[in-house]
C-alpha cells in the first residue's frame, strides 16, 4: 500500500484506463531521491493487469553510450521491427549498432519508437515505464520525448520518473506530476507498517530527519540501529541523498569481502548481464557463490530476464561512489577485460578510461573510435563526452588538439553551446601554442578517424550546429574531395594550423548564431573562411555560403562583402558548391542588378551534375531562399518540394524545417494559404521538437501571415509574439520581417491604415529592406501611404521594387508595379495601369493579389461613378476572397459592392462566409492536414511517415474527420480537396 499518494495513484490509474480504451497518455514523475517515484512505477506495473509492460532504467554509467537506454527499454518490442517503414527500420537498426551502413537520423529513430510502441500495444494497450530518466543518454531521451509528444490513439501509457538535482531529463510539453513529502500522518502510517523506529524518541528523530521522504523513513531506522553513519549524519548535517547513500553503504559494509567485491563489479556494470558479471568477477577472484548474502539482505535481486538488479538506484550509486579508489579502478579494469573487444568495444573503452590513472594514448585512441561510432549513430552528446575524455588522456599533443576539435563539433551538434565554444577555444589555443613550439602539425598525428561527410548549413543544423566546414567528422586523414594542396609558400604546419583555426571559428560562429548574436557569428564565419581559403577553398566556400545567411540578418553591406569574398575563391570545376557559389554571387553580389538574374533550376541542375551527381542536398537549400529573393517563386517551390521529399527519404530531418519554410513562403506568395498553413505548421512542430529556435521564429511569422490574410487577429498577434520573442538586444528576431509584414497586412485589411503604415515602414530601413518579405511588402506599403494621403512615404521603396521587378522578369511582378502606379497616378492615367495590371496577372496563380487588384480597380470605378463597370470587378474579388477565407478583404469587397448599388445576397455568407471546406467542417489543423493527404491517395502509413505520427493516430483523426465532412470513406475526399 502506498501511503499519502492517492492523487498520484489516481493519475496513474487514469492513464491505464485510457490505454485500455485505446487512448495514449504520458506522465513525468519528478521529485527528490527516495520520494517515492519508483514505488509509483511499481504500483502502475502491478495495476496494469493483463497489459503488456516495457520497463527501462537510466544508469549514470551508461549516459555516454548513445541509445543504450532505449535499446534496453525496447528489447521486448523488437519483434515488430520488420513491420516498420524502411527509413525508420534502418535508422533504428543503425542506432542500435545492428546496421553499419545506414545513418541514424534522430527523428526517424523517434518515429520508429512511436511505431514500435504502437505495434506492441496492439488492440489491448501497453504500459511503458522508465525509471531514473535523468540518467538516460541524450539520444535515448530525445527519441522517447519525440515519440511521447506524438502519442495519441495508440493505447500507450508512458510514465517517466526523474530525480531532481542530478543528470538531466528535459521534457518540455509533457505532463508532469511533482511529488512532495508525505504528510505526517502518512509518514507515521508508513513507519508503523514497516515496524521501524518503535520508541517514541527514535520515531520523532526519524520523522524530523526524513522530512516526509519515504525511502528515508524506511532506511534511516535500519542505519541507526546498525550504527551505519556518524554523529554529523545522524544530526542531519549532511544532505538527505548523502545520508541515504551512507545508509545503503552501511548495509553493504557488514557483508563478506567477496560479496562486497561482487556488488562493486555489478554497480560498475550498467547491463546486469550475468555473463559479463561472472567473467569480470572471475578476474577479481569472486563468483556467483558470493551473491547469496546480498540477496538475503534484500540489497539485490535477479529479475525475470536473469539480470542482477539493485533494490533501489541509490544503492548502486552508494556502492560505486563510496568504494575505495583502488577497488573501484580494479572493478573497471575487470569489466574492461570481460568486455568483448569486437562485439562490445565501447563499453570496454569506457571501462578502460574509468580505470586510467593518467594519460594513456592507447585508451585515448580507443575512446576516439568509440566517439566516432557514437557520432555515426547521431549520439552527438555521447560523442562529445568521449572525445573530451580522449583529449584528456592524450599523450600526443597534436592528437589532443584534434580530439578537442571533434569534442567541440560534436557538442555543437548536440546543442551544448557552452561546451562547444569552450572546447573550440581550448583547441585553437593549444594548436597555436603547439605551432609556436615547433611541434607536429595538428591533425597529422596518424590517429584514425571516420571519413568526412558534407556539412549542414547554419540554417539547417538541428539545435546547435553541424559538423565542420568540410563536413569534418574525424580529423584530416588524407586529402578530402575538392581540397587543393597548400600553395604560395605556406608549409604543412601553417596549413594544419589554419585548418584548426577555421574549424574552431566555425563552431564558435555557430554558437553565436544560435544565441542570436548574428554580428559575432558573421565575423567568426568570415575569419574561419579566411583561414581555410588557401588550403581548402571548398570548405571556405561552404563557410561563406553560411555567412551569407548571417549577413542576411545584418544588412546590404554585409551581404555584398560576403559575396566579394565568395567571388574571390578559386573553386575546383567539379565541386558541387561551385554552382551554388556562382549563383549566389550573380544573384546578390555587387553589380548584380546590371545583368540577367541566374536561374534557380539551372543552378540546381549544375550542382547535381557535379561529380557524377554526388551532390549533397544541403548544398542546394540556399538556392531556394535566394531564388525567392529573385522572384523565381515557382522554380524555388519545385526545388523545395523535391528537397523535402529527398530529406524525408534519406533521413535529413535536420534541414527539413529550412526547406519547409522556403516552401511555405512560395505558397504564401502564390496565395495558397491552406497549403502554406499545412507546410508551416509541420515545420513549426519539427523546429520546436529539435530546438531550432530560428525556425520557430520564422515559421511562426509565416503562420501569422496566414492568420493576417484570414483576418484572425488573436492568432496573428499570438504568432507574431512568438516570432519576435527570440530577438536580442543586438539583433532582431529571425522572423521579424515576416512578422512586421503580417501585422501591416492585418491592419490594412481591417481598415486601420495608419497602424498598417507604421508596421510596414519598419521594413524600409537599410538593415532589413533586402529581406524577401520586405521587398514583397512594398505594394501594401504603397496602398497604405496612398490611402493616408502621404504617397511620398513610399517613393524610395517603390523605386527599389520597380527595379527589382524589372530584373525578375516575372509577369506577376509587373502586375504589382502597375497596380502601385495606378494607385499613385492621376485619374486620367490610373485606368491604363489597372488594365495593365489585370492583363499581367495569371488567371490561376497568385489569386489573392489578382483579387486585390480587382478590388482596387472596382473601388476606383465606383468613385468615378462607373458603378455598373465596378460591380463585375467587385463581384470577382468577393468570390475569390470568400473562397480563400480572406474575411477582411471579403467584407471590404462586400461593402464596396453594396455602395455600387448591387444587392449583396446573404447566400454568400450562408455558404460559409468565405471559409474553406476544412474550416466550415470544424476540422482541427491536424485533421485538415491528414484529410488533404488522404485525398491525394496516401495510405495511413504514408501519411504517418510524412507527418511524424503513428498510423494508428492517422486512422483516429480520419475517423473523427469523416462525419464532420459528411463522408464515409477516403474515396469521397478528393472532390472536397482537389489538388492544384
Amino acid at each position: 500500500m502506498l501511503h499519502g499518494r492517492d492523487t498520484e495513484t489516481a493519475a496513474l490509474d487514469e492513464l491505464l484506463a485510457g490505454a485500455r480504451a485505446g487512448r495514449s497518455g504520458v506522465l513525468v514523475l519528478r521529485g527528490e531521491a527516495g520520494i517515492g517515484k519508483t514505488a509509483l512505477l511499481e504500483h502502475a506495473v502491478a495495476a496494469a493487469g493483463g497489459l503488456p509492460v516495457l520497463r527501462g532504467t537510466g544508469v549514470e554509467f551508461e549516459a555516454e553510450l548513445p541509445y543504450a537506454g532505449l535499446q534496453l527499454l525496447l528489447r521486448r518490442a523488437m519483434g515488430s521491427l520488420a513491420a516498420l517503414p524502411v527509413p525508420q527500420r534502418r535508422a533504428l537498426r543503425a542506432a542500435f549498432g545492428l546496421e553499419a551502413e545506414a545513418a541514424s537520423e534522430p527523428m526517424f529513430v523517434g518515429l520508429a519508437v512511436l511505431s514500435l510502441l504502437s505495434d506492441h500495444a496492439g488492440d489491448g494497450g501497453l504500459l511503458c515505464v522508465v525509471d531514473d530518466a535523468q540518467w538516460l543518454d541524450r539520444a535515448s531521451t530525445d527519441a522517447l520525448v519525440f515519440a511521447a509528444r506524438r502519442l495519441d490513439a495508440e493505447g500507450v501509457a508512458l510514465v517517466f520518473a526523474a530525480r531532481d538535482g542530478e543528470g538531466s531529463f528535459a521534457a518540455p510539453g509533457l505532463p508532469e506530476l511533482r511529488l512532495g513529502p508525505l504528510a505526517e500522518d502518512a509518514a507515521l502510517a508508513l513507519l508503523a507498517e514497516r515496524g521501524g523506529a518503535r520508541a517514541d524518541a527514535v520515531r520523532a528523530q526519524v520523522l524530523a530527519q526524513a522530512r516526509g521522504n519515504p525511502l528515508a523513513l524506511l532506511e534511516l531506522p535500519l542505519a541507526q540501529a546498525a550504527g551505519a553513519y556518524g554523529a554529523a549524519a545522524a544530526a542531519g548535517a549532511l544532505p538527505l541523498t548523502t545520508r541515504l547513500q551512507m545508509a545503503f553503504h552501511g548495509q553493504v559494509s557488514h557483508l563478506p569481502p567477496g560479496t562486497r567485491t561482487l556488488l562493486l563489479v555489478a554497480a560498475a556494470d550498467h547491463t546486469g548481464d550475468p555473463d559479463i558479471l561472472v567473467r569480470a568477477a572471475g578476474v577479481l577472484g569472486v563468483g556467483v557463490e558470493d551473491l547469496p548474502p546480498a540477496q538475503e539482505a534484500g540489497l539485490v535481486y535477479v529479475d525475470d530476464e536473469d539480470r542482477l538488479r539493485f533494490r533501489h538506484p541509490l544503492m548502486r550509486a552508494a556502492i560505486h561512489q563510496r568504494a575505495a579508489l583502488p577497488d573501484r579502478l580494479a572493478a573497471h579494469r575487470a569489466l574492461a577485460e570481460a568486455a568483448d573487444p569486437v562485439r562490445d568495444p565501447d563499453h570496454r573503452a569506457w571501462h578502460l578510461a574509468a580505470a586510467a590513472t593518467g594519460p594513456d594514448e592507447a585508451v585515448a585512441a580507443a575512446l576516439q573510435r568509440t566517439a566516432g561510432r557514437a557520432r555515426e549513430r547521431s549520439g552527438h552528446a555521447a560523442a562529445s563526452a568521449a572525445y573530451e575524455r580522449a583529449a584528456r588522456l592524450s599523450t600526443d599533443p597534436a592528437a589532443r588538439v584534434e580530439r578537442l576539435l571533434l569534442a567541440a563539433e560534436s557538442a555543437s551538434e548536440a546543442g551544448e553551446i557552452a561546451r562547444a565554444r569552450a572546447f573550440a577555444a581550448e583547441a585553437a589555443k593549444a594548436a597555436e601554442a603547439l605551432a609556436a613550439d615547433g611541434g607536429p602539425a595538428p591533425g597529422t598525428s596518424g590517429t584514425g578517424h571516420a571519413e568526412p561527410e558534407p556539412t549542414e548549413s547554419v540554417a539547417d543544423a538541428p539545435r546547435g550546429a553541424s559538423t565542420g566546414p568540410t563536413g569534418h567528422t574525424g580529423g584530416t586523414k588524407g586529402a578530402e574531395p575538392g581540397r587543393t594542396e597548400p600553395t604560395g609558400g605556406v608549409g604543412p604546419a601553417r596549413a594544419a594550423l589554419d585548418r584548426v583555426l577555421s574549424r574552431a571559428a566555425y563552431v564558435r560562429g555557430l554558437a553565436d548564431f544560435w544565441e542570436g548574436d548574428f554580428a559575432a557569428a558573421h565575423q567568426l564565419l568570415l575569419r574561419g573562411a579566411a583561414s581555410a581559403a588557401r588550403e581548402d577553398p571548398v570548405a571556405a566556400a561552404r563557410m561563406l555560403v553560411q555567412a551569407t545567411h548571417t549577413a542576411w540578418y545584418l544588412g546590404d553591406a554585409e551581404v555584398s562583402g560576403t559575396m566579394e569574398r565568395l567571388a574571390a575563391l578559386e573553386l575546383p570545376q567539379d565541386a558541387p558548391v561551385r554552382a551554388v557559389a556562382d549563383f549566389l554571387v550573380r544573384a546578390l553580389g555587387p553589380g548584380n542588378a546590371a545583368g540577367d538574374p541566374p536561374d534557380v533550376g539551372e543552378a540546381a541542375a549544375a550542382a547535381r551534375a557535379a561529380r557524377g551527381g554526388r551532390v549533397d542536398p544541403r548544398d542546394l537549400v540556399m538556392l531556394c531562399g535566394v531564388g525567392l529573393a529573385l522572384g523565381q517563386d515557382a522554380a524555388a517551390h519545385d526545388l523545395a518540394v523535391a528537397l523535402a521529399e529527398e530529406s524525408r527519404e534519406s533521413g535529413g530531418v535536420g534541414r527539413l524545417t529550412t526547406i519547409l519554410f522556403f516552401r511555405a513562403e512560395a505558397e504564401l506568395f502564390d496565395g495558397r494559404c491552406d497549403e502554406a498553413f499545412a507546410t508551416a505548421s509541420e515545420g513549426l512542430r519539427i523546429s520546436r521538437d529539435s530546438g531550432q529556435r530560428q525556425w520557430v521564429s520564422q515559421l511562426s511569422s509565416a503562420l501569422a501571415h496566414v492568420a493576417a490574410v484570414r483576418g484572425d487577429e488573436d492568432a496573428c498577434r499570438e504568432l507574431v509574439d512568438e516570432a519576435l520573442e527570440s530577438g536580442t538586444g543586438t539583433s532582431m528576431a529571425p522572423g521579424a520581417p515576416w512578422a512586421y509584414w503580417s501585422q501591416g497586412l492585418l491592419e490594412l485589411g481591417l481598415g486601420r491604415t495608419q497602424f498598417a503604415l507604421d508596421r510596414l515602414s519598419l521594413l524600409t530601413g537599410p538593415s532589413v529592406r533586402h529581406h524577401i518579405s520586405a521587398m514583397r511588402s512594398v505594394p501594401d506599403l504603397v496602398e497604405a501611404a496612398v490611402r493616408l494621403g502621404v504617397p511620398e512615404r513610399a517613393d524610395e521603396p517603390l523605386a527599389r521594387f520597380e527595379a527589382w521587378a524589372a530584373r525578375s522578369g516575372q509577369g506577376w511582378a509587373r502586375a504589382l508595379v502597375a497596380r502601385c502606379r495606378a494607385l499613385r497616378a492621376r485619374d486620367a492615367e490610373a485606368e491604363a495601369y489597372f488594365t495593365q495590371a489585370l492583363h499581367e496577372h495569371e488567371p490561376h496563380r497568385r489569386v489573392v493579389e489578382s483579387a486585390r487588384t480587382e478590388l482596387l480597380y472596382g473601388e476606383w470605378l465606383r468613385r468615378a461613378r462607373r458603378k455598373s463597370e465596378a460591380r463585375g470587378h467587385l463581384r470577382a474579388a468577393l468570390g475569390t476572397f470568400e473562397r480563400l477565407g480572406a474575411r477582411p478583404w471579403a467584407d471590404r469587397a462586400r461593402t464596396e459592392l453594396g455602395a455600387s448599388g448591387a444587392s449583396v445576397t446573404t447566400g454568400q455568407e450562408a455558404a460559409g462566409g468565405g471559409r474553406s471546406v476544412a474550416e466550415e467542417a470544424g476540422l482541427t489543423p491536424q485533421e485538415s492536414q491528414i484529410v488533404r493527404l488522404a485525398a491525394r491517395g496516401l495510405s495511413n502509413r504514408d501519411i504517418a511517415a510524412q507527418l511524424f505520427l503513428s498510423p494508428r493516430t492517422v486512422g483516429h483523426h480520419l475517423y473523427k474527420a469523416y462525419p464532420k465532412l459528411g463522408v464515409v470513406s477516403r474515396g469521397e475526399l478528393a472532390p472536397l480537396f482537389p489538388m492544384d
